[in-house]
């Protein structure tokens, strides 16, 4: 089944890449003919692999002529580094979400392989084990500075 997740978020990717303006708009059911598939999987694709701490923002409307808008989130914008910050990350964050924002400034080229390694080491569980406090707590100060010193 994850080989059939990775299958469809590689060809809604590509076609966030072929969109000049970063969005799409699809239909659950005509993508899930295309891959032979129940639209769950869609919603699975698109509820795990496609959030706002991986760079993306999602719009539906469900019925007849309903539609699943992408968005593919520009995270160089000030306004979505704040809201990084601020929402995102906020005061705690698990090692899972902060892996997914990591590797999305990869994916964006704004940090290199290296960095995004060096990064998942110190937000890393094993990093923190001899943390006397939340172990998500120390994690999302320690990643929203080392964010901020990526972005100047």
């Amino acid at each position: 089944m994850s080989k059939l997740s990775n299958i469809i978020e590689d060809f809604i990717k590509r076609l966030l890449e072929d969109a000049n303006s970063g969005i799409v708009e699809i239909q659950r059911n005509e993508l899930a003919q295309y891959f032979d598939c129940a639209p769950s999987q869609i919603n699975y694709v698109l509820t795990t692999r496609f959030t706002s701490d991986k760079g993306y923002y999602i719009e539906s409307r469900r019925g007849g002529g309903g539609y699943i808008k992408i968005i593919k989130v520009n995270i160089n914008s000030d306004k979505y580094i704040q809201n990084l910050i601020l929402n995102i990350i906020g005061e705690s964050i698990t090692k899972s979400k902060a892996y997914d924002i990591i590797e999305s400034f990869l994916e964006e080229g704004i940090i290199t392989e290296r960095e995004c390694n060096i990064m998942k080491v110190v937000v890393s569980d094993r990093a923190l084990d001899s943390a006397n406090c939340d172990k998500n707590v120390v994690r999302a100060d320690m990643l929203k500075n080392m964010l901020l010193v990526f972005l100047k």
